[in-house]
């Protein structure tokens, strides 16, 4: 199976500490990341994806916002750059502990957040950056 994930939850699976719009999406949200932390790949979608579509009643102006969208515009081209590969819907892209650890560091050097500006979520994702990413539930690493 895939994971299908919009661009700019790229980013914010970096700093994922188990806080979210309700404790039905953190439910969400925490099974995402255990198939994430398992291995399991990605495949990038436009739209509401498997964070957000199982709440997307409650947040579906958010989730086709135009502001989301271009959240995701500027992910996926900032992500995208940093990697060297396509981040478009239909991409597929599997985390290793090397390219999150890769993704970690523009992340806290400010490098891939174009996309975070008027993010209600940008001061605790920086907070958690700044930190060395305490806590954080995305927990793969390089060995």
């Amino acid at each position: 199976m895939t994971i299908s994930l919009r661009p700019h939850h790229l980013l914010c699976l970096l700093t994922y500490v188990g806080k979210g719009y309700s404790p039905a999406f953190v439910a969400g949200y925490d099974r995402i990341v255990a198939r994430l932390n398992a291995g399991e790949e990605i495949e990038m979608t436009a739209g509401p994806d498997d964070i957000c579509a199982p709440i997307a009643c409650d947040l579906k102006e958010h989730c086709h916002g135009t502001s989301v969208i271009s959240r995701d515009t500027r992910a996926a081209q900032d992500v995208g750059r940093l990697l060297s590969t396509d981040i478009a819907p239909g991409a597929r892209l599997t985390l290793t502990p090397e390219i999150t650890a890769t993704l970690r560091t523009a992340f806290a050097t400010g490098d891939i957040r174009s996309a975070c500006p008027g993010c209600d979520w940008e001061s605790l994702c920086t907070t958690v950056a700044r930190g060395g990413y305490p806590d954080v539930r995305f927990r793969l690493s390089v060995a």
